[in-house]
């Protein structure tokens, strides 16, 4: 187990450089001044141009720039953005909100996606199973942006029941409207996902076994077919982790979610490489150990699988 772990954190080494150079490259080749976009309409002394330009190394060539950049992202010194805020302190601030979003939509299309999943694939064919195919079909249909503008206004606006906007008080009740359109799509994937995997497993020789001793209720289903019909559900959620977290820009931008996407959007348009990668690292992080936290969870599904080897 053990050289397991090690050997898939030194697996991490070559995508955290790989993603980061290709991400600062295609930031890079963006056009336009970013110190221009800075200041706008305003046009600040030329001393103060060429001090930002040697700060940030914007008059050096693209290999320079990418060498300073992961000189100080190894020495843990992720410096000043444009607007000369922290970037540890930005990251700080706004990470919990997004990883907040993030969880709290990963837990609701968990429960209700597995939940309704179980019941359509027992009732396959029946009235529940024709009915959530079909809703789950419109769910996937539909654009998340429209969703979100549909809940906000149905919901938040109309209804009153949730905020329809987040603002600057994050907390886990403000976020229910925006991480509920934000796993709803998700939601769909894994009810689906998981009603075809436990219509694979009711038929399965240990299934049919166990309920020829007599084995029926609850324990059969819990037991045999849902614990093992979890194992590509599983791995969908862990890699959804990290998708949600970097697909968030949409949702946070309609409910005013002060997190990273919202911070991502605007150093894009303002052509801060270093945020932008600085971001998109702690994304893949979160990504390769939601992976590997998933890897090891399927010991614990299918007592079959080890990795002593």
């Amino acid at each position: 187990m053990i050289r397991y772990l090690l050997r898939r954190l030194l697996q991490t080494i070559p995508v955290l450089i790989g993603t980061t150079l290709l991400v600062y490259y295609m930031v890079f080749a963006l056009p336009g001044d970013p110190i221009a976009a800075l200041f706008r309409d305003k046009q600040p002394p030329q001393s103060v141009i060429d001090d930002l330009r040697n700060q940030y190394h914007l008059d050096e060539p693209f290999w320079i720039q990418y060498g300073a950049f992961l000189v100080n992202l190894l020495t843990l010194n992720l410096g000043n953005d444009f607007t000369q805020q922290p970037v540890a302190s930005t990251l700080a601030r706004i990470f919990p909100v997004t990883a907040m979003l993030a969880v709290e939509a990963l837990i609701i299309q968990a429960v209700f996606g597995v939940t309704f999943g179980l019941i359509a694939g027992l009732r396959r064919g029946r009235v529940f199973d024709s009915t959530v195919l079909v809703v789950s079909l419109i769910v996937i249909a539909i654009p998340t942006f429209v969703l979100g503008f549909v809940f906000q206004l149905v919901f938040g606006v109309r209804l009153g029941w949730a905020k329809p906007t987040v603002g600057a008080n994050a907390d886990w009740a403000a976020l229910v409207l925006p991480a509920t359109v934000l796993g709803l799509a998700s939601f769909a994937y894994v009810l689906r996902l998981t009603r075809a995997s436990v219509i694979e497993n009711k038929k399965a020789d240990y299934v049919l076994t166990a309920s020829a001793k007599g084995l029926s209720g609850p324990r059969l289903v819990l037991t045999h077919i849902l614990r093992n019909s979890m194992i590509p559900v599983v791995t969908y959620l862990g890699a959804n982790l990290g998708s949600l977290m970097g697909g968030a820009v949409v949702i946070e931008g309609i409910f005013n979610v002060p997190g990273v996407g919202n911070k991502l959007y605007q150093a894009v348009l303002r052509g801060e490489g270093p945020t932008v990668v600085i971001i998109v690292s702690v994304l893949v992080l979160v990504f390769v150990v939601a992976n590997l936290l998933v890897d090891l969870l399927y010991a614990w599904l299918d007592p079959r699988i080890r990795y002593d080897k």
